[in-house]
C-alpha cells in the first residue's frame, strides 16, 4: 500500500548503505516469492519446445505445421501483454500474479480433453490459453521486480531474479528428455527402422531422417489401427507432466493467496492510455527495446528448438539424444546467467549485450558451416551468449520509467515475446524447402534456415551497442 511506498522511500533517503542493495531487507521475502514465478515460466517454455518435433512424428504434418505449437504458445503472450497490463493497472501485483497463475493451470489441464481425443489444434489452444497465464506473470513479475528496491540496481536485481528462469527451463529440459521423448513408441519406430536397415549407417543422416519419415506415413496407411494405438499412447505421455504442473501451479497459487505482499505501484487514477502510449513510443530506448527484445526471444527460441531437428537430421542423433544436448546448452545459460550478472557490476549493461550479440553471431554462423558435431557445439555455445538478454533488454528499456508506466510498458516487452510465435514458424518453413550453396559449400536446409537467429543477434548488437554510446555520450552531461 501507499504506507510501504513512504516507508521506503524514506528507508533510501536516510540510509545510503542501504539503498545501494540489491534487495533491500524489507522486500526480501517478497522477493523469494515471486522470482519462484520464474523458475515456473520457464520450466513451461521448455518442455514444450521438444513436442516440435514429437508432435511433427506423432500427427505425421510437416515441420511448419508443428511450429504452430510456439505460434499458439508464443502468440497467447501477444495476445493477452497489453490487457494484462491494464488489469494490474488497476488491481495490485499480487492480483495479476493470482490470475496468471489460474490461466496457466487452466491451459495445462487442456490437455487432457486434447489427448483424449487425439486432437493438435486442442493441444495448440491449450498451449494459447496457458500463456495467457505466462503474459499475465511476466507482466506483473518483472516490473515488481524492477519495483523492489532502488532504481540504480534495478537492472542487476532483475537478472538475479532472471537466474531462476533457468532452473524452471533445465527441469523442463530433463523431464522431456528423460520422461516424454525415451517413451514415446515413434522413438521406438524409428529405432526400429536403423535397426532393420544397416546401410543407413552409410548415409548422410538427412537422407535417413526422410526415408524414416516415408516409412512412418507408409505404417499409417497400411497399418492404420497399430498406428491409432501408438499415437493415444505418445499423447498420454506428453500429457501427464503438463497434468501435474497444473497441480503444482495451483498449489503455488493458494500460497499467494494466503500470503500478504506489499503494493510498490498500484495504480488508482484513470488510465490515459492514449498519453501513456505517447510517452512510451517518444522514447527511443524504450521503443529500440522492444523492437531487440522481438528479435533476441525469436533466436532463443529457433536456437533451443530446432537444436533437436540440427542434431537428428545433420548429426544422427536420436530426439532424446538431442535433447540433451539441449540440456546442456541450458546448463551453460544458467551458469552464464549469474556469471553476467556478476559482470554487470563492472560494465555498462548496453556494452555487455553487445559483446554477447556478436559472440552469439559468431557461434550462430560457427552452426551454419562447420559440419558434424563442432557445428552442434556452436550451437549449444549460443546459450552463453543469449544468457544476460532478455532481463538486460528489459532493464534498459524501462529504466527512468514510473512504477505506473512500467506497467504499460512491461506489456510491449512482453508482447515481444510474438518474435517466438513468427520466427520459428518461419524456420520450420526453410527446414522443409530446399538447401543452398554458399562460396561452394553446399549447405542443408537446417543449416540454411540459421540464418534467422544470425540476423536476430545483428538486431541486438545494435541496440546494445547504440545505448553503450550515447549513455557515455550523456555521463558528463549527467555528472555535470
Amino acid at each position: 500500500m501507499s504506507d510501504n511506498d513512504t516507508q521506503s522511500d524514506r528507508g533510501r533517503e536516510t540510509a545510503p548503505a542501504q539503498s545501494s542493495a540489491v534487495v533491500p531487507t524489507e522486500y526480501l521475502f517478497p522477493f523469494i516469492l515471486v522470482t519462484s514465478l520464474f523458475a515456473l515460466w520457464g520450466f513451461a517454455n521448455d518442455i514444450t519446445n521438444p513436442l516440435v518435433r514429437a508432435f511433427k512424428e506423432i500427427f505425421l504434418i510437416s515441420n511448419a505445421q508443428s511450429s504452430l505449437v510456439q505460434w499458439a504458445f508464443y502468440g497467447g503472450y501477444a495476445t493477452m501483454a497489453i490487457p494484462a497490463a491494464l488489469v494490474i493497472r488497476k488491481v495490485s501485483y499480487k492480483s495479476g500474479i493470482i490470475i496468471g497463475l489460474l490461466l496457466y493451470a487452466v491451459g495445462a489441464l487442456l490437455t487432457i480433453p486434447a489427448s483424449m481425443m487425439m486432437d493438435f489444434n486442442i493441444f495448440l489452444v491449450g498451449f494459447y490459453v496457458l500463456t495467457f497465464g505466462l503474459a499475465f506473470l511476466e507482466t506483473t513479475a518483472n516490473p515488481y521486480i524492477l519495483s523492489m528496491g532502488p532504481r540504480e540496481t534495478a537492472t542487476q536485481r532483475l537478472n538475479l531474479a532472471q537466474a531462476f528462469n533457468p532452473i524452471g527451463s533445465l527441469t523442463g529440459m530433463v523431464v522431456a528428455s528423460t520422461f516424454i521423448l525415451p517413451s514415446l513408441q515413434v522413438a521406438e519406430f524409428r529405432s526400429a527402422e536403423i535397426a532393420a536397415h544397416p546401410e543407413y549407417a552409410t548415409m548422410l543422416p538427412s537422407e535417413v531422417d526422410g526415408l524414416i519419415t516415408t516409412s512412418m506415413e507408409e505404417h499409417a496407411v497400411t497399418e492404420p489401427e497399430a498406428r491409432q494405438a501408438m499415437v493415444a499412447h505418445d499423447l498420454d505421455v506428453v500429457k501427464t507432466p503438463y497434468v501435474v504442473i497444473a497441480i503444482i501451479v495451483l498449489a503455488v497459487l493458494a500460497l499467494f493467496v494466503v500470503t500478504k505482499l506489499p503494493d510498490t505501484g498500484q495504480e488508482e487514477e484513470e488510465i490515459h492510455l492514449l498519453g501513456l502510449l505517447k510517452n512510451l513510443l517518444t522514447n527511443w530506448q524504450y521503443v529500440g527495446g522492444v523492437i531487440a527484445q522481438t528479435f533476441y526471444v525469436g533466436a532463443q527460441i529457433m536456437c533451443w528448438t530446432f537444436v533437436i531437428h540440427y542434431g537428428m537430421t545433420l548429426v544422427g542423433l536420436s530426439a532424446s539424444q538431442a535433447q540433451n544436448y539441449n540440456i546442456l546448452a541450458m546448463g551453460i545459460f544458467l551458469a552464464s546467467r549469474f556469471i553476467c550478472t556478476f559482470i554487470l557490476k563492472f560494465l555498462d549493461p548496453g556494452l555487455l549485450l553487445g559483446i554477447l550479440a556478436v559472440g552469439g553471431g559468431a557461434l550462430t554462423a560457427g552452426a551454419i558451416f562447420i559440419q558434424g558435431m563442432t557445428g552442434l557445439y556452436c550451437l549449444i555455445g549460443v546459450s552463453a551468449c543469449m544468457s544476460l538478454m532478455f532481463p538486460t533488454i528489459y532493464g534498459i528499456a524501462l529504466n527512468g520509467l514510473t512504477p505506473n508506466d512500467a506497467k504499460l510498458g512491461s506489456a510491449g516487452l512482453i508482447f515481444a515475446i510474438v518474435g517466438g510465435a513468427f520466427m520459428p514458424r518461419y524456420q520450420g518453413s526453410l527446414i522443409d524447402g530446399e538447401g543452398m550453396t554458399i562460396a561452394g559449400q553446399a549447405l542443408e536446409s537446417v543449416r540454411v534456415s540459421f540464418f534467422l537467429p544470425l540476423f536476430c543477434f545483428l538486431v541486438i548488437a545494435v541496440f546494445g551497442f547504440s545505448v553503450a554510446l550515447l549513455r557515455r555520450r550523456d555521463t558528463p552531461v549527467s555528472a555535470a
